[in-house]
């Protein structure tokens, strides 16, 4: 985008109409000079860093998904990138570099997209490494794999900024002090966490944030049994998932598991390091909780400072162990079991048994208080995918119905549209707090009340609806500005448009090489 400094304006103060022109030409000036660059062997570049060092704003990175990439690492500073793989899943090792002691990519731009990566090898000198470093505002993670790495994810505070990550993969990252973890989300207004598989965290917790707004919907959370090694070595993490600092959380149509071996016996913590956040009202719907420790557990640990009881519906608690901490929580057709029926616990179909008591066992759980709907809509496919849930006249208690469903959904888009902001300058790193490690002593309190400030919920716009407009070649047209997502089942990319926008690779990059692809608009305007 071209700047327009005030040097090479009239003194005179110029009309709201000529910013305004200004404005839209700069838009339009960027948006058509945007490049594609092609990273691997017989590209342009040799390597993602040297893509991205030559990058505009706008621009689109599309890396061999054939190779390994080892050693490079760099900053990222330009605005509304998207960094791709493409014709499979590009390696990044950091192979013992780092970009400015702090990570493989450290995201200064903002509006970033990284998709179809996998990252590994991330360490530092203070132990808090990560694959991707985030100190910019808003960012989008998809279809990728972070493994062995210090930290997966750790931001710097920015409490303007929105972050997206769905469909991707996340496993034994932590350096093993506790202090580090498959991903640490710091102070940032939103988190959108969904149809993801977080496991096997080394000591710290499959997910940690400090985010004002959490929405963590239809994951996986969960551990290999120790000795076993699935697609990372079995780690023993502390909490699933850990809400320091409250907030306003959705947490629907999850599995969490807590393995035998662990370093701390709670699933869910919420508040329990102080309620700073503005909003302390946790939705806890639909999700089936495993606990395999036979001797400890605590489902869902929530801090004395929380005020609002908990909402806690339509969820399987199966296991020994507290179901909660706060005396005053709300406990609506919720169902304990050392062993509930499922159809195949040890596999995961997780799917009520034929005449378990959890079939039509359910309540409607309507909307939060802000006006949120808290019905679950779909269900965790593993790997890191998502199916439409089935419904019948009245909900299942726990993550899955009865009925099976056997067809993926498409991937959707985020529900957090981020507003473009300039290059923000590298923060410093963050400190972060230590994992606890021994059984915490609860004390209670949490309800159903909206947050106490007027913050936006970047939540309402949930129930999004996406319309076909084009197959490969046409012009897709709408009105408005909308979202529109171009490719084949599960294999999409993503660009925001007004009113139409050429349904080509020319435009998208190719995201299913060799497939017959279509345009969709979203019913979200932007």
């Amino acid at each position: 985008m071209s700047i327009v400094t005030s040097s090479s304006l009239s003194f005179r103060r110029p009309s709201a109409l000529t910013v305004g022109v200004l404005i839209a030409l700069a838009s339009v000036s960027s948006a058509s000079t945007a490049a594609v660059r092609s990273v691997g062997p017989g590209k342009t570049y040799a390597t993602p860093c040297k893509a991205i060092a030559a990058a505009a704003n706008g621009d689109t990175i599309e890396i061999d998904g054939t190779q390994t990439y080892r050693g490079d690492v760099c900053g990222i500073y330009q605005n509304d990138l998207t960094i791709r793989g493409v014709n499979g899943r590009p390696k990044i090792d950091a192979a013992g570099m780092n970009s400015m002691g702090k990570a493989i990519w450290v995201v200064i731009g903002a509006n970033i997209t990284v998709d179809n990566v996998e990252m590994f090898g991330a360490k530092v000198a203070d132990q808090n490494g990560a694959a991707l470093r985030l100190e910019g505002n808003n960012f989008t993670l998809r279809r990728s794999f972070l493994h062995d790495n210090e930290n997966g994810i750790l931001t710097s505070p920015h409490p303007t900024s929105n972050i997206l990550i769905e469909n991707s993969e996340f496993g034994y990252n932590g350096y093993g002090t506790g202090y580090t973890h498959n991903l640490y989300i710091g102070t940032v207004n939103s988190l959108t966490f969904r149809y993801n598989y977080s496991h096997d965290a080394n000591v710290g917790h499959n997910l940690k944030s400090r985010a004002k707004f959490n929405n963590i919907s239809y994951n996986r959370f969960s551990s290999t049994p120790p000795g076993q090694t699935g697609s990372t070595a079995s780690g023993q993490p502390s909490y699933e998932v850990d809400l320091p600092n409250a907030g306003t959380a959705y947490v629907i149509g999850n599995v969490i598991e807590q393995p035998s071996a662990n370093q701390n016996p709670t699933m869910l913590a919420y508040g329990e390091e102080g309620v700073t956040n503005p909003g302390q009202d946790l939705y806890v719907i639909n999700n089936t909780f495993l606990n395999d420790d036979s001797s400890r557990g605590t489902f869902i640990m929530v801090g004395s400072g929380v005020t609002t009881p908990v909402v806690m519906q339509n969820n399987i608690f199966s296991g020994v162990g507290a179901t909660t901490t706060q005396l005053n929580a709300i406990d609506r057709t919720n169902y304990r079991s050392l062993a509930p029926a499922f159809v195949n616990r040890s596999a995961y179909d997780l799917r009520p048994a034929a005449g378990a008591p959890t079939i039509n066992a359910g309540s409607a759980a309507g909307l939060s208080a802000s006006g949120v709907s808290l019905v679950a809509n779909a269900q965790y496919l593993h790997t890191a995918s998502v199916q439409p849930r089935a419904v019948a006249s009245t909900i299942d208690i726990g993550a899955y119905a009865a009925i099976a469903v056997v067809t993926p959904a498409p991937t959707p888009t985020p529900t957090v549209s981020p507003t473009p902001t300039t290059t923000p300058t590298p923060t410093t790193t963050p400190t972060p707090t230590p994992t606890p490690t021994v059984s915490p002593t609860p004390t209670p309190t949490p309800t159903v009340t909206p947050p106490v400030t007027s913050a936006p919920n970047p939540f309402l716009n949930n129930a999004e609806i996406w319309t076909t407009c084009a197959t490969e070649g046409q012009t897709c047209r709408f009105k408005g500005r909308r979202m529109v997502r171009y490719g084949a089942g599960n294999m999409l990319a993503f660009k925001n448009a007004t009113g139409s926008i050429a349904c080509t690779s020319a435009v998208f990059g190719d995201p299913a090489t060799g497939k017959a692809k279509i345009c969709q608009y979203s019913s979200i305007l932007r």
